[in-house]
């Protein structure tokens, strides 16, 4: 693999770039993960039980404005990478990647799954659900291609000495908050989403990372390891 150290690119540290050989292995694997999981995010959402934390923002943003849920995730992610700047988080393809599609992927499954009221196919797509967001991470953060916005704003504060399972919590329950304040649907599926979809992605993820490509952070640091 041919990584550069961290270049400068408009305020922000550009994680070394892969050579095309590395390039062409981890693509596929990010792009695999980000169907996976924006899949994952709309089954939950079609479930109607709850959502996970970030994801009750996401709705109760889209309720309030009137825009689709994918829209809210794209819009809502391009946002938090300018505070990316003052922070210096590093990023890379992978980072762009995701905050320019996973919304576009929400939204296209959740065109083509069906509301559904029986509570005996709602647990199935919930529990399914929960399964394919924590492999979809396990995949995208696996490729080493760069951090989600979310995920990379996280770990640019636990990397100014801040205990990452403290900065974790604190933004995952300001996104609860806020989400369930506008209208989010909280229940059931946002505790077993936000404690199982982590354990799940970590399990993937021992499986299936194949390291940074090009710099900081690991991998296992994004989901708290």
């Amino acid at each position: 693999m041919s990584a550069r150290p961290h270049d400068i690119d408009g305020g922000l540290e550009v994680l070394g770039r892969p050579s095309p050989a590395e390039l062409r292995r981890r693509l596929p694997r990010l792009v695999l993960g980000i169907l996976v999981l924006g899949t994952g995010v709309a089954l939950t959402v079609r479930a109607g039980l709850g959502l996970a934390p970030y994801d009750v923002m996401h709705q109760g943003l889209a309720e309030v404005t009137g825009l689709d849920f994918g829209v809210v995730v794209i819009g809502l992610g391009l946002l938090i990478l300018l505070a990316w700047v003052p922070l210096r988080q590093p990023f890379g393809l992978g980072t762009v990647v995701n905050v320019l599609t996973v919304g576009l992927v929400i939204d296209l499954a959740l065109d083509l799954v069906p509301e559904v009221a029986a509570i005996a196919v709602r647990v199935p797509m919930l529990l399914g659900g929960t399964v394919l967001i924590g492999l979809g991470a396990g995949l995208y953060i696996g490729a080493g291609l760069g951090p989600g916005p979310r995920d990379g704003l996280m770990t640019a504060f636990a990397r100014r000495g801040h205990p990452l399972w403290l900065v974790r919590t604190v933004m995952e329950l300001t996104a609860l908050g806020l989400g369930w304040v506008l209208g989010g649907e909280v229940g059931v599926g946002t505790v077993l989403v936000a404690f199982a979809s982590g354990p799940i992605a970590h399990w993937f993820l021992a499986r299936l990372h194949l390291g940074v490509a090009g710099g900081d952070p690991e991998p296992q640091a994004v989901l708290g390891e």
